[in-house]
């Protein structure tokens, strides 16, 4: 586990960028969204993106899709690394990659959900990764980017420094499919929200080198015990954390978090930033007093686990990061400032 980790030098506009799909080649049969994304990033952010065997290729090997990584880190001429989307097995990718190769030339990576397998993967070569903007989802969105999206995407791709994170005043509502052009004719569905909730926050500022992602990939790493550090190398850092689409129940967010307890893993973060939970999917269409239930009940579950394992840690919830519209990029081993005097959170691009 890196102490101090590196920043990657940032593209510049008229810089070419790969796109992967270390986790699934969904590009190639919902063209849609990652075409829109690639043109966004061309026209919008002034970037070249380049495509590789495994972007548009579904049921790629994790042999073949650790190849593309490879090659992207390997070519000199790329300058950042963003992901077309997630998946659900990129754990299996790990064991083919070549740590001296990618830690030869750091570049950023760009990616959330199962790609925090990767962001872990980096972050013990020394490498700042950052945590958001893939190609279908962020860039992809329909109709326009969110507005908070785009600055955030913007400052993490082209900026280093420190960066304030702004709370969101509206949250997505529910999607269209990907499948029909329709979709794309408009922007989400948006309503309202309210803003984030502290915890254990007064006269309190921490500040340390992030880590953590999606909650269930965060488990899965445990249980293989890969990309896991001491207990003792995660003190004082601060913890981030985000749950998908899949919508884990209360129970299993409170299990999963007392099982990193009883690792003694918790108590090592004196901060935690919890993502919104996402609370709608086409399996699971809540209305919009079960969506309210269900994120309550899983603030109940996180707060359950902290007053156990962690009474002390500072926790702010429904960040928006991860599988929140809109999106805020966070460093993944970068460095984090969470401010409970004045209630800001500030990350270093």
């Amino acid at each position: 586990m890196s102490t101090s980790n590196q920043y990657p030098a940032k593209p510049r506009p008229g810089d070419r960028v790969a796109v992967l799909s270390p986790s699934s080649g969904l590009p190639g049969i919902l063209p849609l969204p990652h075409e829109l994304g690639l043109r966004r990033l061309r026209e919008e952010f002034g970037l070249i993106p380049v495509e590789y065997p495994t972007t548009r290729k579904m049921g790629a090997t994790p042999k073949e899709r650790a190849a593309d990584i490879h090659a992207a880190f390997a070519d000199p001429g790329i300058r950042a690394v963003i992901s077309s989307i997630g998946g659900d097995d990129q754990i299996t990718v790990l064991p083919h990659l070549d740590r001296e190769l990618l830690r030869a030339d750091p570049k950023p990576f760009f990616g959330y959900s199962d790609n925090t397998n990767l962001l872990a993967f980096l972050e013990n070569l020394g490498i700042v990764g950052y945590h958001g903007g893939t190609v279908m989802c962020e860039f992809g969105r329909p109709g326009a980017m969110h507005p908070l999206t785009a600055e955030s995407l913007r400052a993490a791709l082209f900026t280093s420094g420190p960066f304030e994170l702004t709370e969101a005043a509206e949250t997505n509502g529910a999607n269209g499919r990907w499948e029909d052009p329709a979709t794309f004719a408009c922007e989400p569905e948006m309503r309202p929200r309210s803003g984030w909730i502290w915890h254990n926050a007064e006269g309190r500022t921490v500040e340390g080198a992030s880590w953590g992602g999606e909650l269930s990939i965060v488990s899965w790493l445990l249980m293989a015990d890969r990309e896991i550090g001491p207990v003792e190398s995660y003190a004082g850092r601060v913890l981030f954390l985000e749950t998908c689409e899949e919508m884990p129940s209360a129970t299993e967010v409170y299990r999963i978090l007392r099982n990193m307890g009883e690792r003694g893993l918790l108590a090592q973060f004196p901060a935690l930033l919890m993502g919104r939970a996402k609370d709608w999917s086409f399996e699971r269409p809540l209305g919009i007093g079960d969506r309210d239930r269900y994120r309550a009940e899983q603030h109940e579950a996180v707060l359950r686990a902290l007053d156990e394992y962690a009474p002390a840690t500072m926790a702010v919830f429904d960040v928006d990061l991860g599988h929140t519209d809109p999106q805020l990029v966070l460093p993944y081993g970068g460095r984090i400032e969470v401010d409970g005097v004045a209630r800001r959170i500030v990350v270093t691009y």
